[in-house]
């Protein structure tokens, strides 16, 4: 069986994840089928291939609940930009203009 799920990259206290096809009994940063995009939590960015995405789905893929979040808010066009903060965090290293 094959699932969308997250594979962690970057270094303590500085996580980013890439959005990967990958086999269900493989390890979580193991080996991977295809890169479908990246996250990075920390400095709220986002970016997903839905062509490829939407592809895996109708091979019989399925999504972890990140990727499934992702992809609607991919689908709706409000996917996250660089720097820009999330309106429900209060995050420290955002500037106060950038919010505004």
């Amino acid at each position: 069986m094959v699932k969308i799920r997250l594979k962690r990259t970057g270094g303590k206290n500085w996580i980013s994840f890439r959005i990967v096809v990958c086999d269900i009994r493989k390890q979580r940063d193991g080996k991977m089928v295809e890169e479908l995009g990246y996250y990075d939590p920390k400095h709220s960015d986002e970016k997903l291939n839905q062509e490829r995405l939407e592809y895996w789905l109708s091979q019989g893929a399925q999504m972890s609940e990140t990727v499934a979040s992702i992809y609607e808010r991919a689908k709706a066009g409000k996917s996250k930009v660089y720097g820009q903060p999330d309106p429900y965090t209060k995050k420290k290293n955002f500037k106060k203009n950038a919010a505004e």
